[in-house]
């Protein structure tokens, strides 16, 4: 499992904001994971959720392993590009590293029971995992947006 550092959640955090800011993307709610990433986007039509998945991907994943490769500081730069070399050689639509899953679980949001759960599903996975507390707590969420806190790593649109 790949706990990303705090560079490599950066480059989520920008990717995210170039989404709103360039394309036009509403970041709903967000948690990122050491493992995993969960979003609330909406894609105000074209292109699908699929085609903004992968852009996203494909887009963080080079500069993530840019990241890597780049930083003398990073301890664990050998297994990590030795483990995404080898995720990239059993994929036939990779040719070197792998770094993200090929596989998404998008879910329609498509009524307000599906909303307010999917928000608690997000912004529990740090309390569940046992890093946190409270939701609120975690940086790398937009529990705190939720909460009405100052400290906001990313301004999200408020489900209300």
């Amino acid at each position: 499992m790949y706990l990303p550092e705090c560079s490599d959640r950066d480059i989520l955090i920008e990717s995210l904001k170039y989404c709103q800011k360039n394309e036009g993307r509403d970041l709903c709610a967000f948690c990122i994971m050491s493992s995993h990433i969960h979003l609330i986007i909406g894609r105000n039509g074209e292109p699908t959720i699929e085609a903004i998945i992968r852009d996203f991907k494909k887009f963080t994943a080079i500069e993530i392993l840019k990241s890597i490769q780049g930083s003398p500081e990073e301890s664990r730069k050998d297994f990590l590009l030795h483990h995404f070399s080898q995720a990239g050689a059993r994929n036939p639509n990779n040719s070197t590293f792998q770094i993200w899953q090929q596989h998404n679980h998008p879910i329609e949001l498509n009524s307000n029971d599906k909303i307010s759960r999917c928000l608690n599903y997000i912004h529990q996975n740090p309390v569940v995992a046992g890093i946190v507390c409270s939701a609120e707590e975690y940086v790398y969420s937009s529990a705190s947006n939720y909460a009405g806190l100052p400290e906001k790593l990313i301004e999200v649109l408020l489900i209300k």
